[in-house]
C-alpha cells in the first residue's frame, strides 16, 4: 500500500481532499443526533459518572444490556477526552474513520483483485455519499463499515499466508469482526461469512489432498478472538440479570419490557418498503397511526381489513399495544401467512431486500420517502433521483465485475489452473453479501442502513471491472 501511495501522491491527495470535503459538508449541514444517540450517549455518561453501564429511568441509573458496549464506548471515550455531550467532535471523528475506510478498502481490491483497481476504489470509496452522509450521524453505521472492510482486508491477508502458517492476520481479523459485532449484533453475519468461506476453502483442500489443519487452526484463532472478547459481558449480565445474554436482545428490549410480537409479526405479513418503517412500524409506540398509509396489501379480504381497522383504532386511543390488543394483532398475523405461505416466506422477504438495497439512501436527508411520486421540491426530486442513480450505478458495476471475473475465470485454461490453486478471494465478497442479504429479508423493517457495511465489498466488487485481465 504503501509503494502505491509513492506512486500516485498527487492523486490519493487530492482525491483525500474531496473525500474530507464532502464528508464535512454532511456534518455541518445535515447533522443527526436521533433518539438511538441519545440512548448510547445515556449509557455512555452513565458509564462515565456512576460506573454503571445503564440507561436513566425516572432520575435513576438501572442497569441494562439493550445496546452493545461498543458505540457507548467510543462516545465515553470522545465525552472523557473532549467533552460531555460533545456530538460535533464525534461526528469529526467518525470522519477520521471513514478516510480510514477508504484506505482499507483501498488495500482490500488491491491485494484481491491487484494494483490497477486500488485508485479506482480509492476513488470509488472516497466519492460515496451514502458512506459520506452516516459520518453526519451519531450511529454506529461509520465505524462498522470501517470495521467490516478492516475484517475482509484480514482474511484476504490470512488467507494468502495461510501456505506460510502465519495466524496472526486471523488473530485482527477476529478482533475487527468483535469490534463489528460490539456495535452491533448483526456483525456476526461477517464471522458466519468468513467461516463459510473458510470451510469452503476447507472442502476443497480434502478434495485436492491438500494440508488443512492450517485452515483448522485458522478458523479456530478467527472464532476465539471474534467471540472470546464477549465473554466478560455474557458473565455481566448473567450476574446482574440472571439471563444468558451474550450479546442483546432481538429487539433491543429490556428483562422487564414488553414487546409486542403479534404486531411485528403481523407488520412483516405485509410490510415491504422503507415508507411503510416510517409511516407505520415506527409510530408505535407513543404515536397515531393513520389507516390510510396501510397499503392495500395489508388486507386479504374486507372482512380482514375491517377487523384491521379497528384494531388500529383502538390503538390510537392510547398509542400503546397491551397484551390483549397484541393478541388480536397475532390473530391477524396468523390468517395471513395461512391464506399465502409464499408471499410470507418468499415475496415478501425479497421485496424487502429489494428495498433495501434499491433506495435512493436519503433517509438521513430532506427528500419525501415517496420519491417516486415526484410530488417533492424539485431540488429534493434532483437528490433522490442522483442518489438513486448512483446507488444504481455502484450496484450494476459491482455484479458486472463478479460476472466478468466468473467468466473469465471459466473461460481460459490459465484461469481454471489459476482457480484450482489458489482461492478465488471475490468469492468471499460475493458470500458476505449473499448471507447478509439473506439475513436482512428476514426482519420486518427494511431499513437502508442495514445494507451500508455491504458498500466495502460492493466497492471491491465494482472494481473487479479495472482489474488486470490477468487477475
Amino acid at each position: 500500500m504503501r509503494e502505491l501511495l509513492r506512486k500516485s501522491p498527487r492523486f490519493f491527495a487530492i482525491t483525500a481532499v474531496i473525500a474530507l470535503a464532502l464528508r464535512l459538508l454532511f456534518v455541518f449541514t445535515s447533522p443527526h443526533i436521533t433518539d438511538d444517540s441519545r440512548i448510547y450517549a445515556d449509557i455512555a455518561k452513565n458509564w462515565l459518572g456512576h460506573g454503571i453501564y445503564g440507561i436513566t429511568d425516572s432520575g435513576q441509573v438501572v442497569p441494562t444490556y439493550i445496546r452493545l458496549p461498543g458505540y457507548p464506548a467510543f462516545l465515553a471515550t470522545t465525552f472523557a477526552l473532549l467533552g460531555e455531550d460533545n456530538f460535533r467532535a464525534v461526528l469529526l471523528l467518525q470522519v477520521l474513520f471513514d478516510l480510514g475506510t477508504c484506505f482499507v478498502v483501498t488495500d482490500l481490491a488491491r491485494r484481491m483483485l491487484g494494483n490497477r483497481t486500488a485508485c479506482a476504489a480509492f476513488l470509488l470509496t472516497a466519492l460515496c455519499p451514502f458512506l459520506a452522509n452516516y459520518t453526519g450521524a451519531a450511529l454506529t453505521e461509520t465505524l462498522e463499515v470501517f470495521f467490516t472492510a478492516l475484517a475482509l482486508d484480514f482474511a484476504t491477508i490470512g488467507s494468502r499466508e495461510l501456505d506460510a502458517g502465519r495466524l496472526l492476520p486471523w488473530l485482527w481479523c477476529g478482533l475487527a469482526i468483535f469490534a463489528n459485532i460490539s456495535l452491533r449484533p448483526d456483525g456476526g453475519l461477517l464471522l458466519a461469512a468468513i467461516g463459510l468461506y473458510l470451510l469452503l476453502l476447507l472442502v476443497r483442500a480434502v478434495r485436492a489432498h491438500q494440508p488443512r489443519f492450517r485452515l483448522f487452526a485458522a478458523g479456530v484463532v478467527l472464532t476465539v478472538f471474534a467471540l472470546g472478547p464477549f465473554v466478560p459481558w455474557t458473565i455481566r449480565n448473567w450476574r446482574v440479570f440472571h439471563r444468558f445474554q451474550p450479546l442483546t436482545s432481538r429487539y433491543a428490549n429490556g428483562p422487564d419490557d414488553f414487546v409486542p410480537l403479534g404486531f411485528n409479526h403481523w407488520v412483516k405479513t405485509w410490510m415491504a418498503d422503507y415508507v411503510s418503517v416510517e409511516e407505520i412500524y415506527w409510530q408505535e409506540p407513543g404515536a397515531k397511526i393513520d389507516p390510510q398509509d396501510l397499503p392495500n396489501r395489508a388486507f386479504d379480504s374486507l372482512e380482514q381489513k375491517q377487523e384491521t381497522l379497528e384494531a388500529i383504532n383502538w390503538y390510537n386511543e392510547t398509542t400503546e399495544i397491551d397484551a390483549e390488543l397484541d393478541t388480536q394483532f397475532e390473530a391477524l398475523a396468523k390468517q395471513r401467512v395461512e391464506h399465502s405461505r409464499l408471499r410470507y416466506y418468499v415475496w415478501l422477504p425479497l421485496l424487502r431486500i429489494a428495498d433495501m438495497w434499491l433506495r435512493p439512501r436519503t433517509e438521513l436527508l430532506p427528500p419525501d420517502p415517496r420519491w417516486w411520486l415526484l410530488e417533492d421540491d424539485v431540488k429534493w426530486m434532483a437528490l433522490s433521483l442522483g442518489f438513486g442513480a448512483i446507488n444504481l450505478a455502484y450496484i450494476v458495476m459491482a455484479i458486472l465485475g463478479v460476472v466478468s471475473v466468473a467468466r473469465a475465470r471459466r473461460g481460459s485454461t490459465q484461469g481454471r489452473l489459476a482457480s484450482a490453486k489458489t482461492p478465488t478471494y471475490l468469492g468471499l465478497l460475493v458470500i458476505f453479501l449473499l448471507l447478509r442479504s439473506a439475513f436482512l429479508g428476514t426482519l420486518e423493517n427494511p431499513e437502508p442502513r442495514y445494507t451500508l457495511e455491504c458498500y466495502p465489498a460492493v466497492i471491491v466488487c465494482a472494481t473487479a471491472l479495472f482489474r488486470e485481465k490477468s487477475v
